[in-house]
């Protein structure tokens, strides 16, 4: 990059915005929305939960944040105080991920129940069987990179748009959360904990013979899980071992948010018509979409339902009318005759 595109970069991120939005962003109030339906939750369920003060101090410290760079945004409006505010809630999107774990761990496991269907679907568990057959570090790697891509993916299409396409920026924003919280949702009351948590409970020779077990309440008290297979130590590996040992929990598996929320970024991108982001985003899709089962955090039917949950908040938030989830960014003041 030459000193005048540079220059132009940061004179975009620092130029004040004329006639910025003064109210919480549409994306905003998703969260705020969900943290008081869950805090509800909390309060009438507080003598079944393990944490329940945590979890309601989360919910405060969560929103105070997302005041606070609310606040910072009235004081000095720009797209790159805007990319801030936006930055900070994809961030804070692990807390409310493991978050989901808190709310579902008191309700009967389900797992038994999507690994037999798996069996019946495809006549095998294709997340125990992949990484066996394809045991090469290399491959390994390559399938860890498809899923350690999901964040930097968001990051870089939602830069993209408040950069080149400020006027669609707190539209795919508010598209972007609020398909995660729907996906939450879903969480919060379907405890699905994905093949590396049930097949380290019942032991991977229990499942190689078709025997899935209700484990009932194991997860209340357990969060063990086989490791990732293929350890070369490369990067991307390292990454989502980091990821996992600091925010992965026994939950959110059926339907697959990284399946949903990328094939939503793949559309976004699309959208754009660019060449290259096109290119990189449904490139590491298709890497992703193979990832997720070969790392064992989900089974195959739960890739599938992400590719259906996730086409359809797109098509339904997308819908969603303008007036509601998007403020023009750059919209100018009419001068008075």
């Amino acid at each position: 990059m030459n000193k005048k595109k540079e220059s132009s970069l940061i004179t975009k991120l620092i130029s004040r915005e004329q006639n910025p939005p003064h109210s919480l962003l549409a994306f905003e109030w998703v969260i705020i929305i969900y943290a008081a339906l869950t805090a509800i939750y909390v309060a009438v369920m507080y003598s079944q939960l393990p944490n329940p003060n945590s979890m309601l101090m989360m919910r405060v410290q969560n929103i105070a944040i997302l005041l606070a760079m609310w606040l910072v945004y009235r004081l000095y409006p720009c797209r790159g105080m805007m990319a801030l505010r936006i930055g900070m809630q994809l961030l804070l999107l692990g807390l409310w991920y493991s978050d989901t774990y808190e709310i579902n761990r008191i309700l009967p496991n389900l797992d038994h129940v999507f690994a037999a269907a798996e069996q019946a679907v495809f006549g095998c568990q294709p997340a125990l069987l992949f990484s066996q057959n394809f045991s090469s570090p290399w491959f390994g790697e390559l399938m860890c990179t498809g899923y350690g891509s999901y964040f930097p993916m968001l990051a870089v299409v939602t830069f993209f748009y408040l950069m080149c396409r400020p006027k669609d920026f707190q539209k795919i924003a508010f598209v972007i959360i609020g398909a995660f919280f729907i996906h939450y949702v879903i969480f919060d009351i379907l405890p699905v904990t994905g093949p590396q948590y049930y097949y380290h409970a019942v032991g991977e020779s229990e499942i190689a013979k078709g025997v899935f077990p209700n484990v009932h309440d194991y997860f209340l008290t357990h969060q063990e899980s086989t490791p990732i297979p293929n350890n070369l130590g490369g990067p991307f590996y390292q990454i989502v071992k980091a990821a996992h040992e600091a925010g992965e929990r026994p939950t959110a598996a059926f339907p697959s948010s990284h399946i949903g929320v990328t094939i939503i970024l793949v559309f976004l991108a699309w959208r754009t018509r660019n060449r290259w982001l096109i290119g990189c985003v449904t490139t590491l899709f298709v890497i992703m979409f193979f990832g997720t089962f070969y790392v064992k955090a989900h089974y195959v039917i739960d890739a599938i339902a992400g590719l259906a949950s996730g086409s359809l908040c797109y098509w339904v938030l997308m819908r969603c009318p303008d007036r509601w989830t998007a403020l023009p960014l750059t919209k100018q003041k009419k001068k008075k005759k």
